[in-house]
């Protein structure tokens, strides 16, 4: 690649003797260190953000085995995107524990950034994508051994999302990163739904559990985990809400928030609703309370989460009213905040029809469905344009770093 003009030196022959030259003196060029090309520059600024690409495409998974019509015909497209999710999954983690590996001091830096930490919640909901296509797909095809499979991830997974959102809200309050209203953003959503998230998988999983105690303790696991995340979570939304009244949209850089609200909402109505269905079932088997609990919390939790999608409809007007009042915007990560948010609302809606059951929901799911889908795959193209050239892999909190000296062995070239 050639240098610029302002750096290109003119050669001796080309200036006559006893004359100066008129060309400006080249300027030293800043060694490039090596971290800095390759596929080391991958690694180092391979964020938690990466992992809601893995969020993205298990939705979509999801949404393919449960369509509320062609299901059948879909059903071995659900089973490439989920082997499609799992080694997508696998890479994430595997570039990640290498980050964090070969430079220790990327981990300080960003646990400490006031954004790029809250994207941590993004692991454990990935990772619980896997687990609802495992209980749909794997256990029906492999038997027992796969329910205790998933039985050990899925408890891995909610340990990790309390760990997360538990802390990552707390790190924020103990130190001075936000002073101000307007700094708070959607994102703040993220660590509080991955307990969301947990508690609905756990349903599933406590319905393909065999024996009736396990089944009864992971549900009510489950109802916990939902009770710590979605309160919380519709906390965070009063406080988004004043900030939207006070301080106006948000920038174009970070459209895409504006749709994650309905991540808590969609996947809290479905979770509350699920878990009601399953409780229905093991309850009676177990003795649970009173012999009409399991009914009781289905009717509350169907109620329910026509309620909370209900309060869908309204941030999914906002949403989408800030995406046609701003305009054209830059193609970045948080694209991605699109697609899971939007997926969960299309998946609580295609079990309200479901369950009701009414057409409308099943014709209102399927259109969500297929929106949901045609949209991964245009995110997914503008991602893997920016890979291709490099472009999204960009860590911010790196600039947080103290720049440290370099030796012989970090410069790669003093001409790059």
């Amino acid at each position: 690649m050639p240098l610029p003009e302002s750096t290109l030196a003119v050669p001796p022959h080309a200036v006559p003797s006893g004359r100066k030259s008129s060309w400006p003196e080249p300027e030293p060029l800043m060694p490039l260190a090596k971290y800095d090309a390759g596929w080391r520059r991958v690694v180092r600024n391979f964020t938690p953000s990466w992992f809601s690409v893995i969020m993205g495409t298990g939705i979509v998974g999801v949404l393919l085995h449960n369509m509320p019509y062609g299901a059948h015909e879909l059903y071995y497209p659900s089973i490439v995107f989920f082997a499609l999710n799992a080694l997508l999954f696998g890479l994430a983690l595997g570039i990640s524990i290498l980050r964090y590996t070969l430079y220790p001091e990327c981990w300080g830096v960003m646990v400490r950034d006031p954004v790029n930490s809250l994207f941590l919640g993004t692991v454990p909901m990935g990772l619980a994508t896997l687990i609802q296509m495992w209980t749909l797909v794997c256990v029906p095809a492999w038997g027992p051994w796969a329910v205790t499979f998933v039985w050990g991830v899925w408890i891995i997974d909610a340990v990790v999302a309390v760990a997360v959102a538990v802390m990552l809200p707390f790190l924020l309050m103990s130190t001075n990163y936000i002073k101000s209203l307007e700094r708070i953003t959607a994102v703040q959503l993220l660590p509080v739904a991955a307990m969301v998230v947990a508690g609905g998988v756990g349903a599933r999983v406590a319905e393909v559990l065999p024996h009736p105690q396990r089944a009864f303790g992971t549900l009510v696991a489950s109802y916990i985990l939902w009770g710590m995340g979605l309160p919380l979570a519709l906390v965070i939304l009063v406080i988004y809400y004043q900030r939207l009244a006070v301080h106006k949209l948000p920038p174009r850089e970070a459209i895409a928030s504006c749709c994650l609200p309905l991540g808590p909402l969609g996947f809290g109505g479905f979770g509350i609703l699920y878990l009601g269905k399953v409780a229905q079932k093991v309850f009676p088997l177990v003795g649970a309370v009173d012999p009409m609990a399991g009914q009781f919390a289905y009717l509350f939790g169907f109620f329910l989460s026509l309620i909370m999608w209900a309060f869908g409809l309204v941030w999914l007007f906002f949403a989408l009213a800030t995406v046609l009042q701003s305009g054209r915007f830059p193609f970045n990560m948080g694209w991605w905040g699109f697609v899971f948010p939007l997926g969960v609302y299309a998946a609580s809606t295609v079990l309200l029809g479901q369950e009701f059951p009414s057409r409308f929901f099943r014709v209102l799911g399927m259109i969500f469905n297929c929106c949901v889908i045609l949209l991964w795959f245009v995110v997914a193209a503008g991602t893997v344009k920016g890979v291709w050239t490099g472009k999204l892999f960009h860590a911010p909190c790196l600039a947080n770093l103290k720049p440290k000296p370099l030796d012989e062995e970090d410069v790669l070239s003093k001409e790059a």
